[in-house]
């Protein structure tokens, strides 16, 4: 078996404005996941996990908040936490950088070593897809719960954001 990395997460957008903008955000998150293992970590990018088919839907609000405390439960584990900040900071990552200086977690900003070849290469692949990304209702049942039973991590008086 070979060393074992330093556990990270990973922080990027996931929701664009729009269905083009949410497509580059899912390849660019893909692209620091990527970028993270070259650099011998091991990384964990719940935004891409927790938003696949049958997981939950980013659309609903109860389920997006689920998935954002899952993503910060698990990154109580982590060593810490990278921001990839080539595409801004949303308002997701702000919270999981309020929980990570919460817990006195280390929190390095960085960006990919080619942004600009990265933006026009996902940017011809998003154009050529004949579909888009697309929340459907089968991405979970979790809307159904009340808002109130999520954001046990993320309240902004708890953050203190």
């Amino acid at each position: 078996m070979g060393n074992i990395g330093k556990l990270v997460i990973i922080e990027s957008p996931f929701r664009g404005e729009n269905y083009l903008d949410t497509n580059l955000n899912i390849l660019y998150a893909r692209a620091c996941v990527h970028d993270s293992l070259l650099k011998g970590e091991f990384p964990f990018a719940s935004h891409l996990f927790y938003t696949q088919e049958g997981v939950l839907n980013d659309m609903v609000e109860e389920e997006r908040s689920l998935g954002i405390d899952a993503g910060i439960a698990w990154g109580k584990l982590a060593e810490k936490r990278i921001v990839y900040q080539d595409r801004g900071i949303s308002n997701g990552m702000k919270y999981g950088i309020a929980f990570a200086k919460k817990i006195s977690q280390e929190i390095e900003y960085r960006g990919l070593p080619d942004y600009e070849a990265f933006l026009k290469y996902a940017t011809e692949i998003v154009g050529s897809r004949k579909g888009n990304y697309e929340f459907r209702e089968n991405n979970g049942s979790f809307s159904k719960k009340k808002s109130s039973d999520y954001g046990k991590f993320l309240s902004e008086e708890s953050l203190g954001v």
